[in-house]
């Protein structure tokens, strides 16, 4: 893959500006970029800068409603439904764990989850926003049906991520993964480069493993069958049914107890239908928040500290790569496709944004040359 570097204050600035041309506020511009930016400085590429294609069609094509604001549809003093009524993922996923985090600081725990939204980002954003007020936060999304149940030939489930986040020293423990063995941002990925993916990752039209990221992604957009495999692969052997079920879970938490669209039912007829989970805990409630904090940093520590398989120096807590990578980034810039640059530059000129201003020709493969990691 051909990738260049950008500094994380010129990317910043480029999608504000994209979005408040957009038509959202400042406020929510920040909001929107704010995720975006936090996936590409943790090294998640794939949920970050990467899927302002995505939003760019969405809002094009009428998917995504600029003006559309969460609404609390039912409520109870820990827990509540929101209807997104079909705004930026972002934003929704934002005033949800807002509305959380008020909830467990109140009493002790607060439960809400969200129908008629888009997609968000990753689900960590949200997990660390109750983390960084002293609470456990969980967060949990659908989506398009892109994943085959096991031993189906047929998406019928999203990628489904789940993400936690707990306070802890020197760093949180921070774990955001999907319940699929990949994401569909991967796909994309190595379709860009033109790369295999591994064997186990998908299936085509007729639920075998398929190694080529082309197919099963016009599989997956032109509903023919197939798609990504459940974490485990394809088969129970390798753990497959584990993964189908934790899908299966954040289904019911998203779509089920929010009166939503399930995954089958989703990104149909250029309607999102996304649903959301979030969950804030104050550990007060089960103790001195600051025993619980200091007991979980010594078993992350011990962890860290036990015995390394032979050829190994380290064992990483979750979490622990996001700050080395975060640590990485603000210094020397994210790592952007160049394909996604180009994508980047559609966009700039759909919204009357000077992609020129922000990156120079980076993006523009006639000019490229990919010993030169020049920022921009």
């Amino acid at each position: 893959m051909a990738h260049v570097k950008i500094r994380v204050d010129s990317m910043k600035s480029f999608c504000n500006e994209v979005f408040t041309k957009f038509g959202f506020t400042k406020d929510e511009s920040a909001i929107i970029t704010d995720v975006l930016m936090l996936s590409d400085i943790y090294g998640i590429e794939s949920h970050g800068v990467q899927r302002l294609v995505r939003y760019h069609k969405g809002i094009e094509s009428g998917m995504i409603k600029i003006d559309a604001k969460p609404e609390i549809v039912h409520e109870t003093p820990i827990s509540a439904v929101i209807d997104g009524h079909e705004g930026m993922g972002q934003l929704i996923g934002h005033f949800g764990m807002e509305l959380a985090i008020k909830k467990a600081k109140e009493s002790g725990i607060g439960f809400v989850t969200v129908r008629e939204s888009n997609h968000f980002g990753i689900a960590g954003y949200y997990a660390e926003m109750a983390c960084k007020e002293g609470l456990i936060g969980i967060s949990a999304t659908n989506s398009e049906a892109i994943v085959v149940p096991t031993y189906g030939k047929k998406a019928m489930l999203g990628t489904n991520p789940v993400a936690f986040c707990m306070p802890a020293e020197p760093y949180p423990f921070f774990f955001d993964a999907a319940t699929s063995i990949v994401t569909r941002g991967k796909f994309e990925m190595y379709n860009k480069a033109e790369e295999p993916v591994p064997r186990m990752w998908g299936t085509d039209e007729n639920g075998h493993p398929c190694t080529d990221a082309g197919r099963v992604l016009r599989n997956i957009k032109e509903k023919a069958g197939g798609g990504i495999s459940p974490l485990g692969g394809v088969d129970e052997v390798y753990g497959s049914h584990k993964g189908y079920g934790n899908a299966m879970m954040v289904e019911i938490f998203t779509a089920i107890l929010s009166g939503g669209l399930t995954s089958n039912h989703n990104l149909i007829n250029n309607h999102g239908g996304t649903c959301h989970f979030f969950m804030a805990i104050d550990p007060s409630i089960f103790g001195d928040p600051k025993e619980l904090e200091h007991h979980l940093s010594v078993f992350l520590n011990e962890i860290r500290e036990s015995p390394k398989r032979e050829g190994k120096s380290r064992i990483y807590t979750h979490g622990e790569k996001e700050v080395i990578a975060t640590e990485d980034r603000m210094k020397n810039g994210i790592d952007v496709d160049v394909k996604t640059l180009e994508e980047m530059k559609d966009c700039a000129d759909y919204v009357g944004v000077d992609y020129y201003k922000y990156f120079g020709y980076l993006g523009f493969n006639i000019f490229y040359n990919p010993e030169n990691h020049t920022q921009y």
